[in-house]
């Protein structure tokens, strides 16, 4: 029979249990002891491993990419009067040759854009897959998905609209702090769903804009274009500010369950020795 608890393992205490579950796990031989811990119970060499670095790294990066496109916005929208007023008729030497140095101000904002984006999409990554792999050592049951996923499921055309997120659905629910009682604390899953859809809304966002800008010809429509633009870099800051959350929120909760794991459990009452 299965552990009522882990649903993982072989029971072996009156009420369904696990060696695991029950805290009547015999201690290991010094040769096979886990490597030194770090504070609060964190391996070194072994699974789990803080993410805390990782998380403020990640959440820093994030800072810089709303920095960046907060830039972004006020230089296209500068760039657009520009163009509104050229397209009012104001076609003088003058006026062109603030088109052109509004331009060249917002390509070179633009032009850091996608090297910030990366360098965060590779530590957030780096900081997923850490926190995969700490859920499977915290609760193997809940796990929808194998490790692999959290840093391949990004890569999988149309699949990565959903791979990552049954990931994280599971990285959330492992980690998951453990009641009073010993089972699993519920935690609402909100954040997460927002985060998740306001990801992909700035997917799709992108593709709409750089559509239209590719189109664009005319000052009418550069004006309409660089408008649409600004929006979309309005809501890439708040699903990065909801990616902020996220990664605080998983990251706080791991902490938690790291500490209550190394914390050991009172013997269970008729345990089979």
């Amino acid at each position: 029979m299965l552990c009522t608890r882990c649903r993982t393992r072989t029971a072996v205490t009156d009420d369904g249990l696990c060696t695991f579950c029950s805290g009547t796990r015999p201690p290991l031989p010094d040769h096979l002891a886990p490597a030194a811990t770090g504070p609060g119970g964190w391996g070194v060499r072994d699974w789990p491993r803080s993410p805390v670095g990782l998380s403020w790294a990640v959440t820093a990066l994030l800072g810089t990419v709303i920095a960046t496109d907060l830039a972004a916005i006020v230089s296209g929208l500068h760039l657009r009067s520009t163009w509104q007023d050229f397209a009012a008729g104001d076609y003088t030497a003058v006026q062109l040759s603030r088109v052109q140095s509004a331009d060249r101000l917002h390509d070179t904002i633009t032009d850091y854009q996608p090297t910030v984006f990366m360098v965060t999409g590779i530590l957030f990554i780096l900081w997923f897959h850490r926190t995969r792999r700490n859920a499977e050592v915290f609760d193997p049951g809940v796990q929808k998905m194998g490790p692999g996923w959290a840093v391949g499921g990004w890569f999988v055309p149309v699949a990565n609209l959903w791979f990552p997120y049954r990931v994280a659905d599971g990285i959330w629910a492992g980690s998951a702090p453990i009641g009073p009682e010993g089972g699993r604390t519920a935690v609402p899953r909100a954040l997460l769903n927002f985060w998740w859809a306001l990801w992909i809304a700035t997917l799709l966002t992108d593709r709409i804009t750089a559509h239209v800008q590719d189109i664009a010809e005319e000052p009418e429509q550069q004006a309409h274009a660089l408008a649409l633009v600004a929006a979309a870099e309005a809501l890439e800051i708040v699903a990065a500010v909801l990616a902020i959350l996220f990664v605080r929120a998983l990251t706080r909760m791991q902490v938690e369950r790291a500490v209550q794991s190394w914390v050991p459990a009172p013997p269970v009452p008729g345990a089979h020795r």
